[in-house]
């Protein structure tokens, strides 16, 4: 197995974690991004360009979202931000976790990811979450919601939230939607601030084809993952569905209810 490290230096104390994790996998064969091999005065290879199997994430949840966009590499997150819902491992855990990965005591967790295409292109696939929004302040937009060539609703809001289970847990959860086990094989849209009192979040099945229609002459913006961004004019359709990738994502243990116990309950 070949390892890379990737960081988000802008949190405090990262550069040291990575130090760590690099000493932690001495005698194997490890890659290190580019920005982080700079602050370290070592050579190092952009993200897209790491061809490894396995990409240790060192930061938050934005950390792995941002990596996941530019490497389709296993991820093994590192912990060194705030709650961190993705990582695995946490800073006074490294040792252990460490050993077990060098000796193959783990297994690979899949996540499907939503697919979006507008306008004939297929667009950046979302491990969390595709979000549309208004592209002024305070003003709302009209949208039709389709399930299927399916009205399921129209309403006036802010925006919509079309997620995954994986992303039930992030921007969803933080606007009134159900959170899923990421074994069900569903998508939520949730509205955001709707001014319909009766708009609801709704779980549809992944098989489904959801569209997501701009009735106004008046733009929107697209957000993926918090990570890409595309405008999106009035009067026109964004389309979702399953992507046939998905995310991967090393764990020890297959615990979903004890890391919402620890990392949502316990840290609200």
């Amino acid at each position: 197995m070949n390892y890379g490290v990737y960081t988000n230096l802008s949190i405090e104390g990262a550069v040291d974690v990575s130090q760590e994790v690099i000493r932690l996998l001495d005698g194997e064969d490890v890659v290190l991004e580019a920005k982080l091999a700079r602050a370290l005065g070592r050579e190092g290879v952009p993200l897209e360009d790491m061809k490894v199997d396995i990409l240790v994430t060192v930061g938050g949840d934005g950390t792995i979202l941002r990596a996941m966009q530019k490497n389709d590499a296993i991820i093994l997150g590192v912990n060194a931000g705030s709650v961190g819902f993705l990582t695995e491992v946490g800073p006074e855990e490294m040792e252990e976790s460490f050993a077990k990965v060098r000796k193959g005591e783990y297994f690979i967790e899949r996540r499907f990811k939503l697919r979006t295409e507008y306008g004939g292109e297929r667009l950046a696939d979302a491990m969390n979450e595709a979000v549309i929004h208004t592209d002024a302040v305070a003003k709302i937009r009209h949208f039709r919601i389709m399930v299927d060539d399916q009205v399921a609703t129209e309403l006036r809001a802010d925006g919509v939230i079309v997620a995954t289970p994986t992303g039930s847990t992030c921007y969803a959860m933080s606007v009134g939607a159900p959170i899923i086990d990421p074994h069900v094989n569903a998508f939520v849209f949730v509205p955001m601030a709707p001014y319909k009192f009766a708009a609801r979040p709704m779980v549809v099945p992944t098989s489904a084809r959801i569209k997501v229609e701009l009735l106004m002459d008046r733009g929107c913006l697209l957000v993926i993952d918090g990570q890409k961004e595309y405008s999106i004019a009035g009067h026109t359709t964004v389309e979702f569905s399953l992507s046939k990738d998905y995310g991967r994502f090393l764990r020890f243990e297959d615990n979903f209810y004890a890391r919402m116990q620890e990392k949502l309950v316990g840290s609200l």
